[in-house]
């Protein structure tokens, strides 16, 4: 397997627990109306977009994602991933080791407490399934809290399964 398959791999199991989750906050009732999981939801999906500007070297929309509708967030949230995927298909081995410009990467000198180093695109790819898969904990344990069951979505429970397509709602 190489290093731009199992990427595309990555982002195919990501698709599908975000859109595993997204089915599970749009079939409750408290969930859909709950601030913490939409705000949850609309972090991950635009620092998802954020790095995909990156990527495609276009400029940040600080706007998007401020609809906070669960529907309209959900679709926004699957737009995202035939696009990403396919910026990941076309990278060549030497692509996806070359350094990338993250635009708010001196705002955080303060937090980090140093100055950024060089950031490869193949890095921001892993950042961006590893963010999500955090935040995505933290929407899972909220909804937990609302009464909702959470799905299993493990990378290897999407294997097992034989891979499946996501269910988006």
């Amino acid at each position: 397997m190489t290093t731009r398959t199992l990427f595309e791999d990555l982002y195919r199991h990501m698709e599908w627990a975000d859109a595993t989750v997204w089915a599970v906050v749009l079939a409750s009732e408290a969930a859909r109306a709950d601030a913490v999981t939409l705000g949850g939801l609309q972090h991950i999906h635009m620092v998802q977009r954020a790095f995909l500007s990156v990527w495609r070297e276009e400029p940040i929309d600080g706007h998007a994602g401020e609809n906070l509708e669960p529907r309209f967030l959900a679709t926004w949230a699957e737009t995202y991933y035939a696009l990403s995927r396919a910026r990941i298909r076309e990278a060549t081995e030497e692509a996806l080791g070359a350094p990338v410009r993250i635009p708010w990467a001196k705002r955080v000198i303060e937090r980090l407490g140093f100055e950024p180093g060089p950031t490869s695109f193949a890095e921001t790819i892993v950042q961006v399934y590893s963010h999500t898969a955090h935040h995505r904990g933290q929407v899972i344990s909220r909804l937990r809290r609302l009464g909702a069951t959470p799905p299993l979505i493990d990378y290897i429970a999407w294997v097992w399964q034989g891979r499946p397509s996501p269910p988006w709602p």
